[in-house]
């Protein structure tokens, strides 16, 4: 994995485990050790979920570009999907509290969404290859009048 896609993960899953300790620590105080289980399971379960999106989709920008944008809208369409059947499989667990999992795993999701759509705006990754530039003379562009 490229440093700089390394980076965006890490960039998103930290702020994603820090709002889930925070979710723990809340669960744990309204709903007790069943509720602080379900907010760790919540987090767990959305930074397992959308990093292994994140490293498919990276995957898929380098094996097929041009597959890029429909591959992320579907990845994503699928990732909330499978978020809802997971919360719906166990809406009625006796493991954990299923309310802090189900707004635990909602907060962190839009978490990571938001820690990644930073991570992507803050990134500096170039448009054009500089060594792939060297060897080449420039093309003309434009109508040659």
């Amino acid at each position: 994995m490229p440093s700089n896609d390394a980076r965006t993960l890490f960039l998103a899953a930290v702020p994603t485990a820090a709002a889930g300790v925070i979710a723990a620590v809340i669960s744990g105080v309204v709903a007790g050790g069943k509720g602080a289980l379900g907010a760790v399971v919540g987090t767990l379960v959305v930074i397992l979920f959308m990093g292994i999106g994140m490293v498919v989709l990276q995957r898929t920008a380098k094996s097929f570009p041009h597959l890029f944008q429909a591959m992320g809208l579907m990845l994503y369409t699928a990732q909330l999907l499978l978020l809802l059947v997971f919360m719906a499989v166990f809406k009625d667990t006796t493991l954990f509290d299923a309310k802090t999992f189900a707004f635990t795993l909602l907060a962190a999701t839009i978490v990571w969404v938001g820690a990644q759509a930073r991570a992507y705006m803050k990134a500096k990754i170039l448009y054009v290859d500089p060594e792939a530039a060297k060897g080449r003379a420039p093309e003309k562009t434009g109508s040659a009048t």
